[in-house]
């Protein structure tokens, strides 16, 4: 990894200055712009017409309240968001995330992010992203039904199939997406399918989109590891996280062959040395909704718990590493630790989980490497898959919607192959997607104009 080029240096410190307090956001544009002084030297004109300012600026910030009734009558509020980041090569896309942590500042690191991945996938999307700070964690579905309402009352007159077009992300499954499409329906008296994606197949989803970002991270891993005469065939892989990215990862790494031994949720991970027997994590999890120490507990012999204070996931020894949960969940402690136990590829599944030092450790040692902005990107991928089905009155099978998956991911892995080696760093995952996907947006940005 380098430092910041002296011409981009006052780009962050404006940035800086203008979004204080925010600092996921802050290492989010610092990652970018560390990628850009190639660029600059070889493309001066990105320079001109403030295009890296105006790409580090959102479009539209909504900031809006969202007063619901809960079980016991007692009124609780909540705040909201969408950051309609950039729009030069398509309606805003980007999901919605109800947790305890959402704020301004995350929710603009999450939109900055998604106009690159939304770029590297070619598709005409351009980048954003919402929620709330509302935890759905021990909430009734009337309850999260109440709210989904409320959110949705005020958000509706932001969004629209051509505008503004949000899907999933943490705590926001089918059931959220049902509420928040339904009450958009009801609202503006017209059944717009494409306004959201992640839908039931029952009123407009893609079949596959369950299993995209998880299925998408597992072939671009796989694609890195071709580079290197490689596969997963009988590696042994740890996967960070529970939810749906870690479950459908987990699901395809098997079944190219991959050992799966570990994996995790907040209170702490599994080991399951024989290998994660998938359909029981489904059924605690998805199911049951309970917490990863009662796979443990019902895997028997085979499989044990380890608490959150005892350890990290990372301390487990594996070849592959396939980060899954959250933003910033895997420090240099845990890179320099995986190094040790002879980690060879890593793979983003969730947004930025691998803090600036863990990557730096990773690179310095000559790990494959792959960014969430490209390796998580089957996601938004399928989700404009579903945009498309949507627009023609269609539906795909699963068989064609994977088809299209697998292809956009080694495409994006081959671009991000060849920027890397086109500007003089060849193998860096991380500079090829910055620059590729900066390229595509800073391109059509010029072309419309200064708007």
């Amino acid at each position: 990894m380098m430092g910041i080029d002296e011409k981009l240096q006052p780009i962050l410190a404006e940035v800086k200055r203008r979004n204080a307090g925010e600092p996921e956001f802050h290492q989010a544009v610092h990652e970018v712009l560390e990628s850009l002084g190639r660029v600059v030297a070889k493309h001066p004109h990105y320079l001109d017409l403030a295009l890296i300012e105006r790409i580090c600026e959102p479009e539209r910030q909504i900031i809006f309240r969202i007063p619901w009734v809960d079980d016991h009558g007692k009124v609780q509020i909540n705040r909201g968001f969408r950051v309609q980041f950039n729009s030069a090569l398509g309606p805003y896309k980007g999901g919605m995330r109800f947790h305890p942590s959402v704020n301004v500042g995350i929710i603009k690191f999450l939109g900055f992010e998604q106009t690159f991945k939304n770029a590297l996938t070619g598709m005409p999307i351009g980048g954003g992203k919402g929620g709330s700070d509302f935890d759905p964690k021990g909430r009734s579905d009337g309850e999260i039904m109440r709210f989904c309402q409320s959110l949705m009352t005020e958000l509706h007159r932001h969004l629209g199939d051509q505008t503004d077009v949000p899907a999933g992300d943490i705590g926001v499954g089918g059931r959220e997406i049902g509420y928040m499409f339904g009450q958009y329906k009801r609202l503006n008296n017209r059944f717009e399918a494409g306004v959201f994606t992640g839908k039931a197949l029952a009123y407009g989803g893609s079949r596959a989109r369950t299993e995209a970002t998880g299925y998408g991270n597992t072939y671009f891993v796989q694609a890195m590891l071709a580079t290197k005469g490689t596969s997963y065939d009988g590696k042994r892989v740890v996967v960070s996280g529970s939810g749906n990215v870690a479950i459908y990862t987990i699901e395809k790494v098997q079944s190219f062959g991959g050992k799966v031994v570990a994996c995790s949720d907040s209170s702490g991970y599994v080991i399951d040395e024989s290998g994660i027997d998938l359909a029981l994590l489904k059924e605690v999890k998805d199911v049951r909704r309970e917490r990863i120490s009662e796979y443990a507990r019902r895997r028997g012999a085979d499989a044990h718990f380890v608490p959150a204070e005892k350890g990290s996931v990372w301390d487990v020894a594996c070849q592959v590493a396939m980060p899954s949960a959250t933003q910033n969940e895997l420090s240099g402690k845990d890179a320099r630790a995986l190094v040790k136990n002879g980690v060879m590829a890593v793979g983003e599944g969730a947004n930025m989980p691998c803090t600036p030092e863990a990557v730096k450790v990773f690179q310095d040692a000559g790990v494959l490497f792959a960014p969430g902005k490209a390796a998580n990107a089957g996601g938004v991928a399928t989700s404009a898959l579903e945009m498309q089905q949507n627009a023609s009155r269609d539906s795909w099978t699963f068989e064609q919607t994977e088809a299209r998956l697998a292809t956009i991911m080694r495409n994006i892995h081959d671009t991000c192959h060849a920027t890397a080696e086109e500007y003089g760093a060849p193998g860096d995952y991380v500079l090829g997607a910055n620059i590729a996907g900066f390229v595509r947006v800073a391109e059509a940005m010029r072309m419309l104009g200064v708007i």
